[in-house]
């Protein structure tokens, strides 16, 4: 049984909530849809696969999480599911994911500089847009303290884009929260707040579904290239 929490995030104070179990009925589902992938992949970026789409979709089980926050007009735009392991057991310091996946490369006032992620363009948007983003992490296997839970810095979204000199103090600022989850549960935060992982202390299969919502057209041309 889930220990009662009494600090419970909060997502307009910390940025962040958990929603306990919500993805519980659908892991089967969920796990079917991503066995072909290959294992062990720090973040493997996901395209094309139609079992998803319902899930993700806003009236779906997963999607509806982002849906309550941004409204029945948000979409699914961008999918990575992460893994660690005993085999792969990685880290990442604190950060703000910047990015987004678009279909094509355009040029468009305010949006860049431009990378590809396996194959795929992605371009840094205005900060604003991010902002009116949000991000579900639905938890495939159970993530206890020693098993690299996501960090996240509560209040750390209000900040703006944190200059990469000054992430260490607003984490001091913020202080720091450890997302611990079971399987089938969903982190549900803001897509500009700080987090980081640490290596796992007692490594296991930790594998994590994240998929970025937003409910507005991207301006001059660009397309959201989607789930």
């Amino acid at each position: 049984m889930r220990p009662p929490d009494e600090h419970k995030p909060s997502f307009v104070r910390d940025g962040a909530t958990l929603h306990a179990g919500v993805a519980a009925a659908v892991l089967t589902d969920l796990r079917n849809a991503l066995a072909h992938l290959p294992p062990d992949q720090a973040g493997l970026r996901i395209v094309g696969i139609a079992a998803l789409r319902p899930l993700l979709a806003p009236e779906g089980t997963i999607g509806a999480v982002a849906a309550a926050v941004l409204g029945p007009r948000c979409r699914p735009v961008r999918a990575i599911l992460f893994d660690k392991s005993g085999v792969l057991n990685w880290s990442l310091p604190w950060h703000q994911d910047r990015t987004i996946s678009v279909v094509e490369r355009l040029q468009v006032d305010g949006f860049g500089p431009w990378t590809a992620k396996q194959g795929m363009p992605h371009v840094a948007p205005p900060f604003d847009l991010l902002a009116g983003m949000v991000t579900v992490r639905v938890h495939l296997d159970a993530v206890p303290h020693y098993n690299a839970p996501l960090l996240i810095a509560p209040g750390s979204h209000r900040m703006g884009r944190v200059p990469v000199s000054e992430i260490a103090a607003v984490v001091r600022t913020c202080g720091t929260r450890a997302c611990t989850a079971q399987a089938g549960d969903i982190w549900l935060y803001a897509t500009p707040i700080l987090h980081a992982s640490e290596t796992a202390t007692r490594p296991a299969h930790r594998r994590v579904l994240q998929v970025d919502y937003a409910a507005q057209d991207l301006p001059g041309g660009l397309r959201w290239l989607g789930v």
